[in-house]
């Protein structure tokens, strides 16, 4: 009887061992993951309407949220009287003095004329006076003086008359340009400042956390949404040592479903070790903790845009 019932059990434990020998689940499991991405301002502003929800899915380009930047306007008029200041200036220096500013020139220098002309003739007076020792050395001196200084100033004139009729010196007006060009890159600084009010998906994303809310002050670089690229789908598996040797950069893998059965075509892109502290326990206590961790990343080589993927859910790859 003894000998019928270990029979019996010897039966059934070779059936459980070659089911398990073709189970085409291999125990290593993996977690759904996608591309993360922070979406953040370059300037700072305040909140002043969200139009998104944590969970929601937005495509690229669309306006997540509208930012108050009262500077923006003051700058932007800033810059359209710098533009104009600039213009004119360019023109002046293109066209010359006007003809105002000529008849102007002209007549300063006839009046230096006539006070010259009449210094000359003090001066011829004072000095047959001083020879005959009727006047003193420092009147005459001071007549000189005078004469000196008409001189000196109908020479000005006569060179400001004389640049004014040949025009505009070259650097006068590259000056004029660098200037307006100056003005013109300030306006474009602003411009794309005020577009940093509105910001803006850069990717077909899922929202996953929000930060702040409507009324908050957003300051410059600080992440607003939090969320993932919903067609970056890849799958991370971790390996111990023992098994490491099996997978390899390339390999193509049929990863499944352990709920719907839904089978995904994917390959290793990459095979990088885990730093000492990730202990093989939080994945998988059995194995030895001895073994060194290494993780694959798997991307799909199919289409699986018609499949639902969660985040971290559970896959596993088939043999």
């Amino acid at each position: 009887m003894n000998t019928y019932k270990t029979f019996i059990l010897s039966f059934f434990t070779l059936l459980l061992l070659q089911s398990c020998k073709h189970d085409p689940i291999t125990p290593l499991r993996g977690k759904v993951k996608f591309e993360t991405i922070a979406v953040s301002s370059k300037i700072p502003g305040r909140i002043n309407a969200i139009y998104v929800e944590e969970g929601q899915t937005v495509k690229k380009g669309d306006t997540l949220a509208l930012l108050n930047i009262p500077e923006v306007n003051a700058k932007l008029l800033q810059a359209n009287g710098a533009i104009t200041a600039a213009q004119g200036q360019l023109s002046m220096a293109h066209n010359g003095a006007t003809s105002e500013q000529l008849n102007q020139i002209e007549g300063q220098l006839e009046a230096g004329k006539a006070q010259l002309e009449f210094a000359q003739e003090s001066y011829q007076r004072l000095q047959n006076m001083y020879q005959d020792s009727l006047v003193s050395q420092q009147q005459f001196d001071e007549v000189k003086m005078k004469l000196k200084m008409a001189k000196a100033q109908v020479a000005s004139l006569e060179a400001k008359r004389d640049e004014v009729k040949k025009g505009t010196r070259t650097e006068q007006i590259e000056q004029a340009k660098g200037q307006l060009e100056r003005a013109l890159g300030a306006k474009e600084e602003v411009l794309s400042a005020s577009n940093e009010q509105y910001v803006i998906a850069p990717a077909t994303m899922s929202i996953e956390t929000i930060s702040l809310e409507e009324g908050e002050l957003l300051t410059a670089g600080f992440t607003l949404f939090n969320g993932y690229k919903t067609e970056s789908v890849y799958f991370r598996f971790t390996v111990p040592e023992s098994k490491i040797y099996d997978f390899e950069v390339g390999k193509h893998l049929t990863i499944i479903n352990p709920y719907t059965k839904i089978e995904t075509t994917a390959k290793i892109v990459a095979i990088k070790q885990l730093a000492q502290y990730a202990d093989i326990t939080s994945t998988a206590p059995l194995y030895q903790l001895s073994e060194s961790i290494y993780e694959l990343k798997v991307v799909p080589t199919a289409d699986v845009s018609e499949q639902k993927f969660f985040s971290n859910a559970t896959m596993l790859i088939k043999n």
